[in-house]
């Protein structure tokens, strides 16, 4: 039955509702919610907007995870977005939406939340560091500044390790890496909840937090603050449709998919909103502010109000976990995002090699080799934060586009089978194309204003599409070339 499968399909279909749910939150919950609340806190000075900003945009992206469910169970194949946007759009617009995430998006998003769990790390291993001429070693990129590839080089080994150890328990077996993926989501979710335990319980915190206010509602800067804010919960909320990628490997991809992204989903809002509650609880508004790791200070605070020798213990602790909750969020983005550049090459759409499966492991892993090798380089450039705040822009026009999409395939294909249709229909996915539209301008609003307050040295979206861009020249290279469909 195994080799059949792997006949019919490439891939093996392996991956249950349990696994593909854990996928769902582990890709998204990662480092953003131990450090965006303070950032939020800081630009609205509200713990009611802060819960609102989150309700808010957890809504929206449940929108668009509903939206995307009806394509995924009607398109239940491997490489998710890239496949929908072939029937949408077209081989252009599927291979440039690919190639965005191949360049920056998902090689650049491992190459951060790994670094982030590798500066975790230093905090108990204390990694080795070169002399400071060394680390002061510098190197000019053009439009983009200096990068220093010496500097932190003991976090940075550690990263590229990291992330050839996870590519590694992919190449092996998608079974493995979804037993792994299990494991550090069900182990994030349970830290968090545990903090939440902890500030509720022994935590010397106050109800009346959740009302002190420190912002005038009509201050001229709540506007932008919103805007801020938004931008930030976004970032703890990215990730929700990286399923798609795998669908090829899940067991009944039609209905464990559309299943998995609106119950993962839920969960994600539900822990996001009842961890910020219990931060709160412990820490007024104010305290919040200007914190680099919110959960570190909150825990540490509930820590020493048992004993003050005790803050050194609420601080390994949740180091731990944003160890733990980086590592699950690199495994899960490792092992999906190889998919996509997969099924490019099996549409000759990519380099053709990676469209190799494995012929005992069935896995992608010339592709997940591929992808090691350029976010190891990423690591070493230490600019992939910069580079993924310029693709923001790009991955919601994606994000737009994939809603829009629906409308398209709704007119288009009407008598293909829809094992699940978008509740609200046309109501939700307008809602979230309209939404996802504004943000798109509102980003590109605040580039172009900072760039001319000289904030900002160029104009962040432009650059991101400029860089997608370069992508063009291969596209017709690929698409000349004689057609070998694997």
């Amino acid at each position: 039955m195994k080799h059949k499968q792997a006949e019919q399909s490439g891939l093996l279909p392996s991956l249950g509702l349990f696994t593909t749910i854990s996928i769902v939150v582990g890709a998204v919950i990662g480092s953003g919610i131990f450090a965006k609340p303070a950032v939020m806190a800081d630009k609205l000075g509200s713990p009611e907007l802060i819960i609102i900003i989150w309700i808010a945009a957890g809504l929206i992206t449940l929108f668009g995870a509903l939206t995307n469910a009806e394509v995924a169970g009607m398109m239940p194949a491997t490489g998710g977005q890239y496949i929908f946007f072939r029937e949408m759009y077209g081989d252009f617009y599927a291979y440039l939406y690919g190639w965005s995430m191949f360049i920056v998006v998902q090689s650049a998003s491992i190459a951060a939340i790994t670094y982030i769990f590798s500066m975790s790390a230093d905090a108990f291993l204390h990694l080795p560091h070169l002399s400071d001429s060394a680390e002061q070693f510098a190197l000019h990129i053009p439009l983009i500044g200096d990068i220093f590839p010496l500097k932190d080089i003991g976090v940075k080994g550690l990263t590229i390790v990291t992330i050839l150890f996870l590519s590694g328990v992919n190449y092996i077996g998608v079974r493995l890496g979804g037993i792994v993926q299990s494991i550090f989501t069900t182990l994030k979710v349970a830290a968090l909840m545990v903090i939440v335990v902890l500030a509720f319980t022994i935590g010397d915190g106050s109800f009346a937090n959740f009302t002190q206010d420190t912002l005038k509602p009509m201050d001229v800067g709540l506007f932008a603050g919103i805007i801020g804010a938004l931008t930030a919960a976004f970032w703890a909320y990215d990730g929700w449709n990286n399923i798609t990628y795998i669908a090829g490997e899940v067991k009944n991809p039609q209905r464990t998919i559309p299943v998995s992204l609106m119950v993962g989903t839920l969960i994600i809002m539900a822990v996001y909103i009842i961890f910020n509650l219990g931060v709160m609880y412990v820490m007024p508004i104010d305290d919040m502010r200007g914190k680099s790791l919110i959960a570190v200070d909150a825990t540490s605070r509930i820590f020493s109000q048992i004993d003050p020798t005790w803050a050194a213990l609420g601080f390994g602790f949740v180091t731990m976990s944003i160890m733990i909750s980086t590592f699950g969020t690199s495994n899960g983005t490792i092992m999906v995002t190889a998919r996509l550049y997969f099924a490019m090459a099996r549409n000759n759409l990519f380099f053709k090699p990676l469209g190799d499966l494995h012929t005992e492991y069935l896995t992608p892993h010339k592709s997940l080799l591929v992808q090691a090798v350029w976010s190891s380089v990423l690591v070493m450039t230490g600019t992939f934060d910069m580079l993924t705040d310029m693709l923001v822009f790009v991955q919601w026009i994606a994000y737009a586009m994939g809603a829009y999409g629906v409308f398209i395939l709704r007119k288009r294909l009407p008598d293909v089978p829809r094992p699940y249709k978008v509740w609200g229909y046309p109501y939700i996915p307008a809602i979230f194309v309209i939404f996802a539209s504004a943000f798109v301008v509102l980003i590109l609003y605040n580039d172009i204003s900072g760039y001319i307050n000289g904030t900002t040295p160029f104009i962040n979206s432009v650059f991101g599409l400029l860089l997608v861009s370069t992508g063009i020249p291969l596209y017709y290279r690929f698409k000349n070339r004689p057609h070998t469909q694997q």
